[in-house]
């Protein structure tokens, strides 16, 4: 199953992430979003931070790895971390991005 996982992350941070994201056959494609404000309750307190999306491209098979990974890497103490299925897609495109997230 092909998966689009979403990750807010700083501004400073996401490309960074997106690239390794990439390297290491986790996403075969990662579209960074600029610009989004989040309004977030930590502890007692509401808060209103700038952040990129991240709108990561995967399959269910990478996707444990993908999660560790991101958790091992991410900045915030909680990522959003939010894995949605596709349930239509081109399959051309279904099979670049398993292509792309094989290890042989």
């Amino acid at each position: 199953m092909s998966l689009v996982v979403m990750v807010t992350v700083p501004p400073a941070a996401a490309a960074e992430l997106a690239r390794a994201l990439v390297e290491h056959r986790l996403a075969g494609c990662v579209n960074m979003v600029p610009g989004v404000q989040t309004v977030y309750r930590w502890g007692s307190e509401v808060a209103e931070e700038p952040e990129t999306l991240l709108l990561i491209k995967t399959n269910g098979e990478r996707y444990p790895e993908l999660e560790r990974f991101i958790k091992e890497r991410h900045p915030y103490e909680v990522p959003e971390i939010v894995a949605l299925p596709v349930d239509r897609a081109s399959p051309d495109f279904l099979r670049w991005l398993n292509g792309t997230l094989s290890l042989s």
